[in-house]
């Protein structure tokens, strides 16, 4: 029997691969190693038992990593499977829920032999994109990172130096993550030392900061402030707390540091991208949302058939329970993390700064909908309008987004 799909279980150090026919039998199994060399035989395997038109598809539960990249290179067509999926398939074969490396690699393999049409390869997305897409994700977990450590100095001075947070964010305009806070608490990380700071002193590190106006008014704010009489830790226990901020500090730095390097390049790369121009044209979409975009959606204009598939994928789309008589509407669980982490704020911007955007949220705000309730709304239906945008290579129009209801005579043969 000629193979039909081969199914791989990755892991750390290793990874099994399975070969069926088209019965489900297992032609070959075999581990393989996590190196060059594992490559190279997988590939040996993969054109012993598919010689001729390399029709021999692959499955496995990862997209990412040097095999996935070995295998597109070679002209593979991969289907990463959702580990949840693969759990689900795995009751088909055995009901006692047996589980190891070989028969995962079977069930894996039988996946594409069954329901193949129920799965999508991985998109065929170009080089540039590939880039942009580490770029961003790299720069969205720096993020995230930098809220993280910046929550944990809030924490920590205001168990033993609270003036500093009352200093720097309710009484001015800086922020505990700002260069002038770092700069600020990296060389007065305890209430002493911030209070023999003197107003000159204070000048100097708001100007090594960046700081280009009102230095003078801010050093004698700040001043003021460490001077005010608060409570205190015994001083060698202050002493091992400014240790630790110092710490967090220069972590909140590193990240800082690696956020501008970032963002430099994800500008040039998006910018690049002839994408770029497209998604920059739609309202509330820059250079940072709009590369977030690009990087989840991708440049494989046939990834998604229609609009709708693209609103499911962003979690904008709700999903529907109906059974007998009761339907239920909830929100979408299974979707693009990073993607729906956007909708929120592009369609702010949105309303910010396009008037037909506003019109559409004053709308749904009068019929009743809660701030949130209208943003979300209206993200559903700007996936769309992206969808067509991209797969047309036209730039956003509000003409034809926001385009009249004709009447029923007139409206267009769908």
């Amino acid at each position: 029997m000629a193979a039909v799909s081969c199914g791989i279980d990755w892991a750390q150090d290793h990874h099994d691969v399975a070969v069926v026919d088209e019965h489900g039998a297992v032609v070959c199994a075999e581990r393989i190693g996590n190196d060059a060399a594992g490559l190279a035989r997988l590939l040996e395997i993969l054109v012993e038992h598919d010689p001729a038109d390399r029709r021999l598809e692959v499955a496995i539960e990862t997209s990412r990593g040097l095999l996935v990249a070995g295998l597109r290179a070679a002209g593979r067509t991969v289907f990463a499977i959702n580990p949840l999926a693969v759990s689900r398939y795995r009751d088909r074969y055995r009901s006692s829920r047996g589980k190891s490396d070989t028969f995962g690699a079977m069930v894996l393999a039988n996946i594409l032999r069954t329901d193949r049409n129920a799965h999508r390869p991985l998109p065929d997305d170009s080089e540039q994109v590939r880039v942009l897409q580490v770029l961003c994700r790299a720069q969205q977990d720096a993020v995230w990172d930098k809220i993280t450590i910046t929550n944990r100095i809030r924490a920590l001075l205001k168990a033993y130096f609270p003036g500093a947070v009352a200093a720097f964010e309710r009484g001015g305009k800086h922020r505990l993550e700002s260069a002038s806070c770092r700069t600020i608490l990296a060389a007065a990380s305890t209430p002493g030392e911030a209070a023999a700071l003197t107003e000159r002193r204070l000048a100097v590190l708001l100007r090594k900061a960046g700081r280009k106006r009102g230095i003078d008014a801010e050093a004698a704010r700040l001043h003021d402030y460490f001077h005010n009489e608060q409570m205190h830790q015994p001083e060698a226990v202050e002493q091992a707390m400014g240790v630790a901020l110092r710490g967090l500090v220069r972590q909140l730095d590193a990240i800082c540091d690696a956020l501008a390097e970032l963002e430099t390049l994800i500008d040039a790369a998006f910018l690049a991208h002839p994408d770029g121009r497209i998604i920059s044209s739609v309202p509330g979409l820059g250079v940072a949302l709009g590369a977030r975009l690009l990087t989840e959606i991708g440049d494989d204009h046939t990834r998604f058939a229609a609009g709708r598939a693209l609103k499911a994928f962003a979690g904008a789309a709700p999903v529907t329970r109906a059974s007998g008589r009761s339907t239920f509407v909830h929100a979408r669980r299974a979707k693009n993390n990073r993607m729906a982490a956007v909708g929120y704020v592009w369609a702010l911007a949105a309303v910010r700064h396009d008037p037909l955007w506003e019109a559409r949220y004053r709308a749904r705000r009068a019929a009743g909908d809660r701030h949130v309730t209208a943003l979300r709304k209206m993200f559903n239906s700007m996936p769309g309008k992206l969808h067509h945008c991209l797969t047309t290579g036209e730039l956003y129009q509000p003409d034809e987004a926001f385009r009249p209801h004709l009447p029923a005579a007139e409206a267009p043969a769908a």
